[in-house]
């Protein structure tokens, strides 16, 4: 038996607070609010804690779990609701929910949410008020259950779970898979209890899957999603035992991610954020909803990020070879085509008798590469008009570096220094590590009056490090510690605009994109792909953020120029490679392509996405075609941005006018420059044959 202890509406979305029939067990169930005539009271199902955790010397679940999963162990069924308070502050509302149990332990559960978004923040608090020390081995950021509450059975045959997984320079790719074919059908007995708990281990949050799941009634054509806002290693669950599914997540525990903590009386310990929607519609639209929560995160950016400036970076140029030389080639060649950011890449800091992907950690500028010093280089990149940009690796360091050597301010596990092929990794939590950095690395940036700062991180930590009660511990603490140290950067430096990269894409996740104005999407620098990914992306970070690599080669055909460019629309351009090299008709290609950029930009900023076309099997060797339809905020444009792969494509492409608009071409970025035609409902673009792309500009009809 279960009542409802409470309920609040958030904009389209209402929460319902459940409690046990024992008065001690809170649930939090999420509907769209025009759907709350829908809910089937009826529905048969426990309340599932909306706070999981397990504490040392506790009991472990039953139901066969141990393994499997920690959730509803013998440290949660201890807890005890003890009050629920409601706070509003000019348009943000929030909603604590606190729990207790008998050790004087209190669990506080925190929804806050903003007028106008369209994703609440969820968190939770552990707070030690007892005499004894308390070993947490789990702690949820969030819980939720009750999924579908528009069933009155277990909607067999109608849930479905979407995931991303990710790899290197293979990043976002959708898998969604029915519950049925998770094992998540509830046994005849509902006594077995199973969980599909994945996530990942390290500093590289998005190696194997993103940190978002999603659920999507399909009957009731509802979805609810969560991101959790988290750089460690980090767990998710789907879990059932009865006719309703629960979704769970935050910290990697102790069986996934080796992580232990002490809470010690008085202390307190907070889960990562999670950012949790629900919304009527599918995958594009749950997700959308939670990516548009980032937008919060960008008033406080540098101003010159409003229009969303192209970038140049030079790696893909010199491929780890920066000279004075070539960066003044580079920028003769980029004089006045509206390119704001010049980068220089990986290598200026090489040796000699040192290799550059090796020596990274000393930060000495090479006297070879740049003999009148990277004063003249800044200079350079300001004469043509562009703000200067510098590559570093911080957090690591290189076999051949003076600093890797200097194990007193390197993490280690079991006593040794963390060392992973050529790479060893600074502990952040030191102070004296934190001085050598803002010497090397702040002051370096003021000195030469760099405004653009790409920060890479090009290895994971693993299961964690010493210095803390367990590995996963320690893990975290260098994670914070990371984090604090690129606020420092922001704060020293308010106008400089910071790139998040790691390896390309293996940090897309909100507390990164938090702190930083965008992100590298992957490092499939020339492959083919990228526009598959790149269109992965819009259901995991915002386009405005998500940077696009478009690398130039002279030995390209105008096919090949266009397929490039067009890629770039997808998010931030971002040009490397032959630019210097380039004949008039390649350079004409590529800056009538930054000016239809320039056009476009509004659209990428903030606007809604559609992808159409066949699911792609093999990345690597892509087939069919993609269209993603993007639709502006204020719903006067719109861009097609249009990719042919491999295969049978002698016929125009074809896609359903979305939303019912009413569209005018107004721009085509094309090899053939030929414009869409609109009938019958449906779009007509002339994109014959294969790897070809297109873009389209349309004016909507009746827009504001």
């Amino acid at each position: 038996m279960r009542a409802k202890l409470a309920e609040y509406v958030l904009g389209d979305m209402t929460l319902v607070y459940e409690i046990d029939s024992h008065g001690s067990k809170v649930g939090l169930i999420i509907i769209p609010s025009h759907l709350r005539h829908s809910v089937c009271e009826q529905k048969r199902y426990r309340v599932d804690s909306l706070v999981q955790l397990k504490l040392v010397g506790d009991d472990y679940p039953d139901g066969f779990s141990q393994g499997v999963t920690m959730r509803n162990s013998g440290s949660t069924m201890q807890l005890e609701y003890d009050h629920q308070y409601f706070e509003e502050d000019g348009n943000t509302k929030t909603i604590v929910t606190v729990l207790q149990n008998r050790r004087g332990h209190k669990i506080e559960h925190r929804v806050v949410w903003t007028e106008g978004e369209p994703a609440a923040a969820v968190q939770t608090v552990f707070r030690n008020r007892g005499p004894e020390t308390a070993v947490l081995e789990m702690l949820s950021s969030f819980s939720l259950g009750g999924i579908t509450p528009f069933a009155e059975d277990e909607a067999p045959n109608s849930l479905l779970v979407h995931q991303l997984r990710s790899k290197w320079s293979c990043e976002g790719r959708l898998q969604t898979t029915a519950v049925e074919d998770l094992l998540l059908e509830p046994s005849w007995s509902r006594w077995g209890a199973y969980s599909h708990r994945f996530g990942q281990v390290g500093t590289m949050p998005v190696r194997g899957y993103f940190p978002f799941v999603a659920v999507e009634d399909t009957r009731h054509h509802v979805s609810w999603g969560v991101q959790l806002a988290y750089a460690g290693s980090w767990q998710m669950e789907v879990y059932r035992r009865d006719d309703a599914l629960c979704l769970s997540g935050g910290l990697a525990d102790r069986e996934f991610g080796h992580w232990l903590k002490e809470v010690r009386p008085g202390e307190e310990l907070a889960a990562p954020m999670a950012i949790v929607s629900v919304c009527e519609g599918g995958i594009e639209q749950i997700s959308q909803r939670l990516t548009a929560y980032h937008e919060k995160w960008l008033a406080d950016k540098p101003q010159v990020e409003e229009d969303l400036p192209i970038i140049f970076n030079e790696w893909c140029t010199s491929w780890g070879q920066p000279t004075s030389a070539s960066v003044f080639l580079a920028c003769r060649r980029l004089k006045d085509t509206g390119i704001k950011y010049f980068v220089i890449d990986s290598g200026w800091f090489a040796e000699e008798g040192k290799q550059w992907y090796a020596s990274m950690g000393d930060w000495r500028v090479s006297a070879k590469q740049f003999p009148l010093g990277m004063e003249e280089a800044v200079a350079t990149i300001r004469e043509f008009g562009m703000i200067p940009g510098i590559w570093f690796e911080f957090e690591n360091c290189g076999s051949q570096s003076d600093i890797f050597s200097n194990t007193d301010m390197l993490l280690k596990r079991d006593g040794r220094p963390l060392t992973v092929g050529t790479r060893r990794f600074l502990d952040l939590r030191k102070p004296e590590v934190i001085g050598y950095l803002t010497e090397k690395v702040i002051d370096f940036l003021k000195k030469y009056g760099f405004g653009y700062l790409k920060i890479d991180y090009n290895d994971t930590v693993g299961i964690g490090c010493d210095g803390a009660e367990s590995l996963g511990e320690g893990l975290r603490q260098q994670v914070l510690a990371s984090q604090e140290f690129i606020r420092k950067i922001q704060r020293e430096i308010p106008d400089l605009v910071i790139e998040n990269c790691a390896s390309g894409g293996h940090r897309l996740e909100p507390s990164m994109l938090a702190i930083t104005s965008m992100s590298s999407f992957s490092d499939a620098h020339e492959c083919l792909e990228i526009p598959i990914i790149a269109a992965n992306l819009h259901r995991a970070i915002l386009p405005r953020q998500s940077q696009i690599w478009a690398v130039l080669r002279k030995t390209d055909s105008a096919r090949r120029l266009y397929y490039s460019i067009v890629n770039t629309f997808l998010g931030r351009m971002c040009l490397s490679g032959d630019i210097h090299d380039l004949n008039d008709q390649q350079w004409r290609i590529v800056t009538e392509g930054m000016e239809f950029y320039q056009k476009i930009s509004p659209i990428i900023k903030k606007g809604f996405s559609y992808r159409f076309g066949p699911a792609v099997s093999s990345y690597r060797y892509p087939e069919g075609w993609q269209v993603v339809f993007r639709v502006a905020a204020d719903r006067d444009q719109a861009l097609a941005v249009v990719h042919s792969f491999a295969g049978d494509n002698q016929e125009p492409i074809r896609i359903p006018v979305p939303e019912n608009l009413e569209l005018d071409v107004e721009a085509v970025y094309a090899e053939n420059q030929a414009a869409p035609d609109i009938k019958g409902g449906e779009i007509h673009f002339p994109l014959g044959g294969g790897f070809q792309a297109m873009a389209v500009l349309f004016r909507i009809r009746g827009g504001r």
